[in-house]
């Protein structure tokens, strides 16, 4: 269903060699075409050419343009001791080895393979669902979708026979503004929810719209009637009020592949498992996988826990945990021929946004994740509890008051682990604006706009300001002049006593007190802009400033043995 395209790009030919560059200690791919020694390796400006096309297919997907296939693996370092690799350019890993290849992309030989790589991306047009430029200032959050599509040799036994590829693993990647740390949410494919209209684009460049479905699995918000990844995303932001702004997508082939290629991933279990469906059999304690014992560990559900989906879940976050560790240690950041095939196969197991599409957007992202250290990332799985609707639950519904919890805290950039900021004065500088006198809230004035997904919201929240809240001087704006991700209070400098007052009742955070310069003069009121993140009045817009104690969580860090 999918439209590719390939293009001729520059081939590594045989007189290639890799070399140590004294001055790094890194390995660089030194081109010899002439008979000497290139200046240096090849840069991301050396671009290939443009994107093909083809007709008559309804997802518009591409593929970069590839060389002839005469790749060569380059030799692991012979002679002595391997080179540390510097930490500058230990890019992030995550996923499962989704970004894999991002290790190349920060260390030696990146550049002369840029065209090679390049090709084997899988781009998908999602429109405005997600962003068109990499990263901004601001957090930024990525989808990760595992699908049940059957590709490759010796998968027939997974997913569903014929499938087009549904949602089956789905991770939301939070990462913080400030980049200092990142929340790993799983949501479980058997969520009972709404999935919005959606428009996809197709391959002669035309678009779809594609109606929406109400109380429906998750999974299907991908596949089912033609939906694109896009529509996967409006569906999580519908859900969690987080603007999703790029995605990335596998399948079940990309787990046998990723782990071959990284030389196998330790996990550890609490008993020794022979399951009959997955065909995995290993013994208690720990064991390196790969190849099909790897996909048979993410996707065993009967022999661990409560034989459900978010037992699963919890093994499937230790397997990528695991990797993510693999990834980042010296044997492979140190080992070019390693690094070679785990970029290889990463990219061609890699489908991702137009945003994102290219491995110069790939490897800029990289650089924007590889400022997490791998304590401060998180995993965590959405809040949910037994359908109530069925009798015997097989599917599950969010759990509203925990999941706006955690949903509020992810938009408030509150982080689940405790992070040692280097920015910490500046942020305790924004966290004083809260500090001081409060109105009381009959001296509240304040209109209130709607530029969120909610309709009515503004109206809505002048009500309960009003009847519920003692702040009668609040004027309903409508909406306003346009949508906005986040809510904000902006006030004059006179007004923070009102400030403050106001986001001890609407549950906002420092970062959404705007204070201008000029004075209001006793007439103007304050400003309050309701943005996606705002889910209802009496709903706080922020979370709690750090996880509670019962929330279920786990560190990339450390390794758990699988129960």
């Amino acid at each position: 269903m999918d439209a590719h395209s390939r293009g001729r790009a520059d081939e590594i030919g045989p007189a290639d060699q890799w070399v140590l560059d004294p001055r790094t200690g890194n390995y660089e791919l030194r081109l010899n075409h002439s008979g000497t020694e290139s200046s240096g390796p090849l840069r991301t400006t050396d671009r290939p050419p443009g994107r093909g096309g083809s007709a008559g297919v309804p997802a518009q997907r591409s593929r970069r343009p590839a060389g002839d296939g005469r790749d060569r693996t380059p030799p692991a370092a012979g002679g002595g001791r391997k080179p540390r690799a510097s930490r500058r350019k230990k890019a992030l890993l995550w996923t499962g080895g989704v970004m894999a290849f991002v290790t190349v992309a920060g260390s030696a030989g990146a550049y002369a393979l840029y065209q090679k790589f390049n090709g084997n991306l899988d781009t998908v047009d999602v429109g405005d669902a997600g962003s068109g430029s990499v990263a901004g200032d601001g957090p930024l959050n990525i989808l990760i979708i595992g699908t049940d599509k059957r590709t490759g040799e010796g998968n027939e036994g997974y997913g569903d026979k014929g499938s087009t590829g549904h949602a089956d693993t789905n991770i939301l990647f939070h990462v913080s503004a400030d980049r200092t740390n990142a929340t790993a949410m799983s949501i479980p494919r058997d969520l009972m929810t709404d999935i919005p209209d959606c428009t996809t684009k197709q391959a002669d460049g035309s678009e779809k719209e594609i109606p929406g479905s109400q109380n429906v699995r998750f999974n299907v918000s991908l596949g089912q009637e033609g939906r694109d990844p896009g529509c996967t995303m409006r569906t999580v932001k519908e859900m969690t009020g987080l603007p999703v702004h790029h995605f990335m997508m596998v399948d079940f082939n990309a787990v046998k592949t990723l782990s071959t290629a990284v030389g196998g991933v330790d996990v550890c279990l609490d008993k020794a498992v022979k399951d009959p469906d997955s065909h995995l059999d290993l013994p208690a304690g720990p064991s390196t996988v790969q190849g099909e014992d790897a996909l048979a560990f993410v996707r065993t559900r009967h022999s661990f826990g409560n034989q459900s989906d978010l037992d699963r879940i919890k093994v499937q976050q230790q397997f990528i945990g695991s990797m993510i560790r693999q990834m980042k240690s010296d044997d492979t950041l140190t080992d070019p021929g390693k690094l070679f095939e785990l970029a290889d196969a990463a990219t061609k197991a890699l489908t991702v946004d137009s945003g994102i599409g290219s491995i110069k957007k790939l490897t800029s992202l990289a650089q924007e994740l590889g400022r997490i250290d791998t304590r401060n990332i998180t995993f965590v799985t959405m809040p949910v509890k037994d359908n109530p609707a069925e009798p015997t639950p097989v599917t599950v519904v969010v759990d509203p008051p925990k999941s706006q919890q955690l949903f509020s805290m992810m938009r408030s950039d509150t982080s689940l682990t405790e992070v040692k900021k280097k920015e910490q004065a500046a942020e305790d500088k924004q966290e004083a604006v809260l500090e001081g006198a409060r109105s009381e809230a009959s001296g509240i004035r304040v209109d209130v706009l709607n530029g969120g997904d909610i309709g009515g919201a503004a109206a809505a929240t002048v009500t309960w300001l009003q009847d519920e809240q003692g702040v009668t001087d609040s004027t309903n704006r409508a909406n306003a002049p346009a949508k906005t991700d986040s809510t904000t209070l902006a006030y004059a400098p006179e007004q923070a006593d009102q400030a403050r007052a106001l986001a001890d009742i609407m549950g906002l955070p420092a970062t959404a007190l705007k204070q201008g310069t000029a004075d209001a003069d006793g007439v103007r009121p304050m400003v309050l802009t309701l943005g996606a993140d705002f889910k209802g009045a009496g709903v706080p817009v922020a979370g709690p400033a750090k996880a509670p104690e019962d929330m279920q969580r786990a560190s990339a860090d450390k390794a758990v043995c699988a129960k």
